[in-house]
């Protein structure tokens, strides 16, 4: 079982950033996906999530209206887009996999400073 992330970067605030997350070695379509991230000194904490068929998801208050998560179950992949980054954004980004098992992927990190 694999959870690769991709996408993580630095950007200045205001800036945008696409990450993905592909699943391979269980069956992505059945799970429930969520983004988490850590800050350093700071606990992880649930930044999104969304349903195996991808039609309903949810967020954290602070960055509702600017994150949005979505799925290709056909490519495996859940994505986590991020508008108007803010410097309090800036952490490690996991993304899980729920279902009968849970899996993590590695983590990219997002950094947001100017």
């Amino acid at each position: 079982v694999q959870l690769v992330e991709s996408g993580g970067g630095s950007v200045p605030p205001g800036g945008s950033l696409r990450l993905s997350c592909a699943g391979s070695g269980f069956t992505f379509s059945r799970y429930f996906m969520s983004w988490h991230r850590q800050a350093p000194g700071k606990e992880r904490e649930l930044v999104a999530s969304i349903t195996s068929a991808g039609d309903r998801s949810n967020y954290a208050e602070s960055v509702k209206g600017r994150f949005t998560i979505s799925r290709d179950n056909a490519k495996n992949t859940v994505y986590l887009q991020m508008n108007n980054l803010k410097p309090e954004d800036t952490a490690v980004y996991y993304c899980k996999a729920v279902g009968l098992a849970n899996y993590w992927g590695q983590g990219t990190q997002v950094s947001v400073s100017s």
